[in-house]
């Protein structure tokens, strides 16, 4: 029975986005996989060698993950780019504007 076990797949979806794409990338992985080996079983890394998961956080279903978490099937893992502009900065600045006109 081990080794029926061990031919297990799951499927899972891997997405990254850049501003000009955004690729949604369907794959079929031994079940158990982590994250780290579903995106490197994807190809992601090959289509975008700008991504670094050494920086870059992941999640699943936008709730962030550890590298090491195991991947169940229908989970998307999504990697996130960081972010250039801090977000709470950008609404104080959005307020500012609005309370001047």
């Amino acid at each position: 029975m081990a080794s029926g076990a061990d031919k297990a797949r799951v499927a899972v979806q891997v997405a990254y986005a850049t501003p000009e794409r955004q690729v949604v990338l369907d794959v079929e992985v031994p079940a158990g996989s982590t994250a780290e080996e579903v995106i490197r079983l994807s190809g992601v890394l090959e289509r975008f060698p700008e991504i670094d998961l050494g920086c870059q956080a992941v999640g699943i279903f936008g709730r962030e993950i550890s590298l090491a978490d195991t991947i169940n099937a229908g989970d998307r893992v999504e990697i996130y780019r960081p972010l250039i502009a801090d977000p709470r900065e950008v609404r104080r600045q959005r307020a500012r504007l609005q309370r001047r006109r």
